[in-house]
């Protein structure tokens, strides 16, 4: 009654499996948590273009050592120019850097990155401060 099926199903694994490039989960993690904390500072660099705040500069080289950290030695990449075209909002940014932070802790959390938590836990409570 029915034709049987003579190739094979797309959902078997493919018979060369090691052929394909696997990540740990810490690899996995690692990449997040860069990239959170990529974003983080790209905010902080925005504020301090627009504030001019010296802990804000401290705060950005921290950044920027963690991501070279968790990227193998690699320097962030980072703009000497606003994003904003207009006047940016201050407590706007601080509002977006306090969410990013937020997720940068969470993730160095669940890697057990004590100097990412740390760090990240230290924006959250000054972006905290500042944006209430």
């Amino acid at each position: 009654m029915y034709e049987p099926i003579r190739t094979k199903s797309v959902h078997t694994l493919a018979a060369d499996h090691d052929a394909f490039p696997h990540r740990s989960r810490e690899e996995e993690l690692d990449i997040q948590l860069a990239g959170h904390l990529s974003a983080l500072l790209a905010v902080t660099d925005e504020i301090r273009l627009a504030a001019g705040d010296p802990d804000l500069d401290r705060a950005a080289e921290e950044l920027a050592a963690q991501i070279a950290r968790l990227r193998g030695g690699r320097p962030p990449v980072r703009s000497a120019v606003a994003a904003a075209i207009h006047e940016p909002h201050l407590d706007a940014l601080h509002q977006r850097a306090h969410a990013l932070a937020g997720r940068a802790l969470v993730v160095a959390a669940s890697r057990a990155d004590t100097a990412a938590a740390i760090l990240a836990a230290q924006r959250m409570e000054a972006h905290r401060l500042v944006a209430a």
